[in-house]
This record gives C-alpha cells, structure tokens and sequence, in this order.
C-alpha cells in the first residue's frame, strides 16, 4: 500500500482516513483497491511461506481496511476485520485463559455482556461486573485479596448506553500490574477521538457497523493491537473459527471510512447543542453527554479524548399520567425525523428507549432514551425533538 506506517504517524487522522489503504502509486494502478470475489488462491509452496491459500485465510479486500484502521489507532501492526462486532468479540474472549477471570463494566454494550455472561455460566471464565467509572471499585476486582488475579479488563468508555467514562490510564495500569490483558470497545468514540492503545490498552475492539463504515449498510467487527503475539493468537482464532468479513462488505467499509472525519466533525456539534438544550427542556429529567460541564465524567473525558463523541441519552419524564417509559415510547413515536432504530454511527440520527430490549441491564433506566446524533441540519434535528417533547403534554 502507498501510505507507510512512519509516514501515517506524521499526518493528522482526519487526512489518514482518506489517504491510507490506497494502492501503490504506480502507472495504471486504480485509485480506489480493488473487490476480490475469490475462495481459493494458486499456489504450490507450503502456506505458511506467506502464500494466502484459501478464502477464510485472507482476502485482499480485506488488507486496505484494516491497514488504514491501525495506522488510525496509532498501531504497529494492521487491525483484524471480522463478520460483525459481537465475532470480534467473541475472538477477544477467547484470550481468556480456562478458568481465568474477565472484569467487565455493567453498562457495557449488551451483546457485550450476554455473550460474556452466557461463557461464564458455562465455566469458561468467572465474570466480575463493575461500575467502571468507579476507579476503586474495579481495582478492587482486578486483584482481590480473596479471589484470583483478573486475566482480563474490558473497558467501554464512553459506555453504551449510559455514558460512563473510566479512567483508561489508571485502569490500564492496574490491570497490568495484576497480569491482566485490556481490552477496550472504542465504537463511540472512534480513533479520531480516543485512541486506548495510547492510554495503556493492549487490544482495542470496533463494530465497524457504527461509525467506521458510517452508512448503516454493512455488519463488520474489527480488532486492533501492537502485540504480534496477541495478533497472532486473534488471527489464528478468526481462522479456525470462521468468523471472517465479506469482500464487498470490507471494501463498502473503506469507502465509508474515507468520510469518517467530516461525519464525526459534523455529528459531534450538533450532538454538543442538541445535549444543551435537551439538559433545559422540562420534559426531561436526566441526561448524560460527556461535552456538558455538570456530567459526572466530564473532565475525565475531556483528560484522555479529543471530543465527547455524538452519542447522548436523556431521561424522560413521567407526564400527564404516563409513567417515564411510556412517555419515552411516546416521544419516540411522535418523531418525524429521528429514525427509531437500534444502532449508531450512521448518517442518520437515530433514537431508542434502550429498555425495549429484554437483554438490557435492569440498572438501565426504563424511561432512558438513547439518541446517535446524525449529520443532518441541528436545527431540523432540534425541531423535530421539540415537537414531540412538546407533544407529550397533549
């Protein structure tokens, strides 16, 4: 590929999105990389002279990807693509030694959690959930004075969906002092505002779906880590396991890419206006945004990210006899322009009463909303979240 390692470290990551994963600058050569439709590459030599051999080993639509995603986090090795968030996390789990023990926040992404709380009750490892913005707590957790040392951390930070925000330098730190691999989930933030492997994690985690792709049409996971023995464990694990990305989903992924710093630019404003007017509105009684002055996590955000993201999540009401949750259903309904949908990261702006999943942690309030600010107009954005705010009284 033309964009080299040393040469990404010296540009800036809204200019690396564009040009990295470009195919060498050579007479002829297209500007985009091509899509690569085949199961099988010819060869004769042994496979691991380096030959890519089959279709579940490797694929070179997958190559410009996950070159441009670790020269974005700031890693010494390309990132791993994978056939959808939850695949990259199943292949995360798996650095888990038998028996070992995995601390996880409690907010952390849902799936996140079923597939971790589902691998425990079968003996896998023994699961510890923590308020993760509770430093001490999670410490605690990582070397217990009665239990065994944690062989992992998982860090959501922000955390889906309630905004919670660790300490990742301070967490990082104790993990390894306790032997522990960490693993951090950077969907919301992205690498153009936080990048963990900086902060001490040693493999960052991405469903590529949200805002790396950025357009709602493809499901992709992605791992990343400057550790060759880990890339190597995590490899092996895609293989074996099968859990690999569609060609033409990894090449739809890049080109989604290339706009990632203008979608993230965009959506960040409006997300920061949006939370302030939201935080006045006498229909709602609670919000979290990192960017508001009086959230709990403000100046730990603003310490290790370069933005607050465009995710906030509000707390409706009760109103006019409606308890909070069907206040929240109501609002959602009354709404013309936010799309009611369960992902984030799109073009789009897209709402949610996050209990509406029967998977969701019961310490997520019912009447919690969670809003993925898109890159439309804030005013209509606005307009449109006044009038059912509004329409609530009716």
């Amino acid at each position: 590929m033309s964009l080299s390692q040393h040469h990404a470290a010296s540009l800036s990551a809204e200019t690396v999105v564009v040009a990295a994963g470009r195919p060498p600058r050579e007479r002829d050569e297209p500007v985009n990389p091509p899509i690569v439709l085949s199961s099988t590459y010819f060869g004769t030599g042994a496979l691991d002279d380096g030959d890519r051999g089959y279709g579940r080993y490797s694929n070179p639509t997958w190559d410009p990807f996950e070159e441009a995603l670790g020269q974005l986090e700031g890693a010494a090795l390309p990132g791993l693509l994978y056939a959808s968030g939850l695949a990259a996390v199943s292949s995360a789990l798996s650095l888990i030694p038998a028996g070992g023990a995995l601390v996880m926040p409690t907010h952390s992404y849902s799936g996140s959690l079923v597939m971790a709380s589902e691998l425990a009750e079968k003996g896998f490892f023994e699961l510890r959930l923590v308020d993760i913005a509770d430093t001490d707590a999670v410490i605690a957790q990582l070397a217990p004075a009665d239990g065994n040392p944690a062989a992992m951390l998982w860090l959501e930070s922000p955390t889906n969906p309630m905004l919670g925000i660790a300490d990742i330098r301070a967490l990082t730190q104790a993990a390894h002092d306790a032997g522990a691999v960490v693993v951090t989930d950077n969907t919301f933030s992205t690498p153009l505002v936080q990048q963990p492997l900086s902060l001490g994690s040693d493999v960052v985690l991405h469903s590529v779906t949200k805002y790396l792709a950025g357009h709602s049409d493809v499901v992709l996971g992605a791992l990343v880590t400057s550790n060759q023995e880990l890339r190597d464990t995590l490899l092996h694990h895609r293989t074996i396991h099968g859990g690999i990305a569609g060609p033409f989903e990894a090449w739809l992924a890049l080109r989604g890419l290339r706009t990632l710093a203008l979608r993230i630019e965009r959506s960040q404003a409006s997300a920061a206006v949006l939370a302030e007017r939201l935080a006045s509105h006498p229909r709602v009684e609670g919000i979290r945004y990192p960017g508001l002055a009086t959230d709990p996590g403000h100046d730990r955000a603003k310490s290790q990210m370069s933005g607050f993201g465009s995710i906030l999540c509000i707390q409706v009401a009760p109103v006019g006899g409606l308890s909070g949750a069907d206040a929240a259903d109501k609002l959602v309904r009354a709404l013309q322009l936010w799309l009611p949908a369960t992902s984030l990261g799109g073009v789009e702006s897209l709402i949610e009463r996050r209990r509406r999943h029967t998977a969701e942690p019961v310490s997520v309030p019912d009447n919690l909303v969670r809003l993925s600010v898109g890159i439309e107009n804030v005013e209509d954005l606005w307009s449109d979240l006044q009038q059912a705010l509004d329409a609530l009284d009716s």
